[in-house]
C-alpha cells in the first residue's frame, strides 16, 4: 500500500515465484469500497499479472463478496466470503494436496468458484465468536522499516494499527455490513495487552490508531483493558474511533488513563432530523456532551460529519456548521452520503442512481443519486467547512499562545499556523453562496 502503483507486485511475483497468491481487504477500510473505481482496477490487474502466471488466485474482502464474478472474470480461482481466516486454512490444505483443479471444494465453507463454467457457492461460514483462538498478527513478516521512514518522513512519528473488535451492533442504515452484520465480537483485554506488549518491545511506537469500529463498547471490558495497560506500563498516545453515547465519564476516563489522545465520534449532522433519518440513534446534545468530556480529560476530538442525506436542504447544512463551530473540535472529516450495496439507505435511492455507481478517489465527493445539490455545490461546502474550522482553530490556538508562549508546543504552533486559511475561508464562502442560490434557482418548481 505504500507503492503508487502495481508494479512492484509484478516484480514481487517474479522474485518469490509462490503457489498461491491472496489478495485480501483488511475488512476496516471502507475506501475499498467507497473508491471503488481505483481499487477494483488495481485488484483486478493483480489478479490478472498473477493468473497469466498459472497461479492461483484467492481473493476476499466487501467488493469481492458482492460481486464474485468481476474477480472470477480477472483471473482469480477463489473468493472467499465472510471472515477468510478459518476458509484460507482449509482451502490452502486442500489446495496443497489436490491442487487447485480438483473438484472436491463443495465442503469448505464461504467460498465461490467456477466449476464446468457455473458459478458456485458453498454454504456461509460462520463468524469466529472467541476472536482469542487466532494468532496475534505476523508482525515480524511487515517491512518495518520502509513503514517506520514512511510515517515518520509524513508525520513525523510512528504510529501502528491495531484491532481489538469485529463488527458493529448500531444500525445506521448507510453503513454496509457484509461480512459481520450487526455482530460483534472482542478479543480478551490481556490477548490485546500482549500485542501491545510485542509491539512496544519490538517496535516502538510513538503512536498507535485503533481501527475498530467502536472502541470499548462494553465499559467493563475498557474498564479492565485500561487499568492492565497502565499497570504494566504500555500506555502509549492512540487514536480510535467511537459513539457520543458511549463516552460517559467512566469510559472518557479509562480511554485516557490507557493513553488515548484523539477520539473520533461519528457526528454526521447537526440536524436531528438527519440523525433519526440515518438511524444513528444518538442526539445533537449527546455530541456536543460528548466532545465537551473529551476535551475536559485532555483527549483531542475529531467530527465525521456527511453532507447530502436525503432530506438535507440548506438549513440543516447550516446546523452542522453550527455544531462545528459550537463544539470546536481538534479535527474534522467529510464525506458526502455515499449509498453501499447491502444498505436500507442503498435500497432507498437505487432506482435513482445513474451510470456512475462508484468513487474513484475520496476528495470525489460526488453524490451518486440526484438530490437538493450537485457535485460542485458540495465540493465548494466542503472546502468552506474546512478553511472555516482551520481559521476558527488558529485562532483559538493563537489566543492561547499569546496567553502562555511557554506553553507553546508542535501541536499549538500548528494549528496556530492555520491562520493562513483566513482568505481562502473568505473567498470560499462567497462561491459556496453563489453555488447554493444557483442551484436552488434551477430547481424545478
Amino acid at each position: 500500500m505504500l507503492d503508487e502503483d502495481t508494479s512492484g507486485f509484478r516484480e514481487a511475483l517474479d522474485r518469490v515465484r509462490p503457489d498461491i497468491v491472496v489478495l485480501y481487504d483488511d475488512a476496516f477500510n471502507w475506501f475499498t469500497k467507497m473508491c471503488l473505481g481505483r481499487m477494483r482496477v488495481a485488484a483486478r490487474a493483480m489478479c490478472a499479472e498473477a493468473h497469466a502466471r498459472k497461479l492461483t488466485v484467492i481473493v476476499g474482502g466487501h467488493d469481492a463478496a458482492d460481486d464474485p464474478a468481476t474477480y472470477l472474470d480477472a483471473g482469480a480461482s477463489f473468493v472467499v466470503v465472510g471472515e477468510a481466516e478459518i476458509t484460507l486454512g482449509e482451502l490452502t490444505a486442500r489446495i496443497a494436496s489436490a491442487g487447485p483443479d480438483g473438484k472436491d471444494f463443495d465442503d469448505i465453507n464461504g467460498l465461490v468458484f467456477r466449476q464446468r463454467g457455473f458459478v458456485r457457492k458453498t454454504a456461509p461460514r460462520k463468524l469466529i465468536q472467541n476472536l482469542d483462538e487466532l494468532s496475534l498478527p505476523a508482525w515480524d513478516l511487515v517491512d518495518m522499516d520502509r513503514y517506520r521512514t514512511f510515517w515518520k518522513r509524513r508525520h513525523g512519528y510512528f504510529s501502528l494499527n491495531v484491532v481489538t473488535t469485529r463488527g458493529c451492533p448500531y444500525k445506521c442504515n448507510w453503513c454496509a455490513k457484509p461480512v459481520y452484520g450487526n455482530t460483534y465480537h472482542s478479543r480478551t483485554p490481556g490477548n490485546v495487552v500482549d500485542e501491545l506488549r510485542i509491539l512496544r518491545q519490538a517496535y516502538a511506537p510513538d503512536h498507535l490508531w485503533f481501527c475498530d469500529d467502536i472502541l470499548g463498547l462494553k465499559t467493563k471490558w475498557l474498564a479492565a483493558w485500561s487499568e492492565e495497560v497502565s499497570r504494566q506500563g504500555l500506555a502509549t498516545p492512540f487514536l480510535c474511533q467511537t459513539r457520543a453515547d458511549l463516552m460517559t465519564d467512566e469510559n472518557v476516563r479509562a480511554l485516557r488513563l490507557a493513553g488515548c489522545a484523539e477520539a473520533w465520534l461519528g457526528a454526521e449532522s447537526g440536524a436531528q432530523t438527519i440523525l433519526d433519518a440515518m438511524d444513528k440513534g444518538i442526539t445533537v446534545g449527546q455530541i456536543r456532551t460528548a466532545a465537551g468530556r473529551l476535551r475536559a480529560a485532555g483527549i483531542r476530538v475529531g467530527l465525521f460529519l456527511q453532507f447530502g442525506y436525503p432530506g438535507e436542504g440548506w438549513p440543516q447544512i447550516q446546523a452542522t456548521r453550527e455544531l462545528v463551530r459550537e463544539v470546536q473540535p481538534d479535527d474534522i472529516g467529510i464525506s458526502v452520503s455515499y449509498p453501499l450495496p447491502g444498505t436500507r439507505f442503498y435500497e432507498s435511492v437505487r432506482e435513482r442512481i445513474g451510470e456512475k455507481h462508484n468513487w474513484d478517489q475520496s476528495s470525489d465527493l460526488d453524490p451518486l443519486f440526484p438530490g437538493v445539490f450537485a457535485r460542485d455545490f458540495y465540493q465548494t461546502l466542503a472546502r468552506t467547512v474546512h478553511a472555516e474550522f482551520r481559521t476558527r482553530r488558529g485562532m483559538r490556538a493563537a489566543r492561547g499562545l499569546l496567553a502562555d508562549p511557554l506553553r507553546a508546543d508542535g501541536t499549538g504552533l500548528r494549528d496556530a499556523s492555520d491562520l493562513r486559511q483566513a482568505g481562502r475561508w473568505m473567498i470560499e464562502r462567497v462561491k459556496l453562496e453563489v453555488a447554493r442560490r444557483q442551484q436552488t434557482d434551477q430547481r424545478p418548481g
